[in-house]
């Protein structure tokens, strides 16, 4: 029982770390959730999946910034 707390929170705290290196935290809770609504529709086949995974895969090897996110690194892949 104390383990899945353990997991639970810790997959939490990986979530939370993601939406601050994409740049997200401090946007409109709802606008963050329909966003991810969207991408949850995305279909793993489709060149907009891939071409998103790329620049997370980007973001993951990019170092943060000093407000502790990697959004200057996607954009200058993006460009």
């Amino acid at each position: 029982m104390a383990t899945d707390r353990k997991k639970v929170a810790r997959e939490k705290i990986l979530l939370g770390s993601i939406v601050i290196r994409a740049g997200l935290s401090n946007v409109d809770r709802a606008f963050l959730l329909g966003g991810l609504l969207e991408l949850a529709r995305l279909s793993p086949a489709t060149t907009e999946y891939q071409r998103l995974q790329d620049l997370g895969e980007i973001a993951f090897r990019s170092p943060v910034s000093e407000h502790g996110d990697a959004t200057d690194a996607v954009s200058d892949a993006a460009q």
